[in-house]
């Protein structure tokens, strides 16, 4: 059964903030086999050259899905490292579906990777590296 991935700390957030009108209003659900996703249609205020999707909201998408993944799993943790391939134009205003998973985790580290598909073939991938955030005093 599917749920959805909700942090109410995190209301202003580009990606997911449910309180931030210029943001992109990712809804993510995770799935029973631990992996999260979430739709995304672009509109043309997201495009990059002409009728293409933006890199950098390419790798905002692949970022968020990672980092909610382990925030439904009560890890706040920020992006190390992040690395993305392009494998093909992403066009705007196609039905995006964005999937992560966990790939290795430690104490304070996590390894995850991503993917973002238009009309069922991957269009860009992602490996990141996040690092638990500490607890302030």
């Amino acid at each position: 059964m599917d749920q959805r991935a909700t942090n109410l700390e995190h209301r202003y957030c580009f990606a997911c903030g449910t309180e931030n009108p210029d943001g992109l209003a990712l809804e993510f659900v995770l799935s029973k086999d631990e992996e999260i996703s979430a739709v995304f249609t672009p509109k043309r205020i997201h495009q990059g050259y002409d009728d293409m999707l933006h890199g950098g909201i390419v790798c905002t998408l692949l970022d968020a899905a990672m980092t909610r993944l382990l925030m439904s799993k009560g890890i706040t943790a920020v992006t190390a490292n992040l690395n993305v391939r392009f494998k093909k134009p992403v066009p705007i205003t196609e039905r995006l579906v964005v999937h992560a998973r966990i790939v290795k985790r430690r104490e304070r580290y996590f390894q995850c990777s991503a993917d973002l598909a238009v009309t069922g073939s991957v269009a860009a991938t992602a490996t990141g590296k996040f690092l638990r955030r500490r607890k302030t005093k």
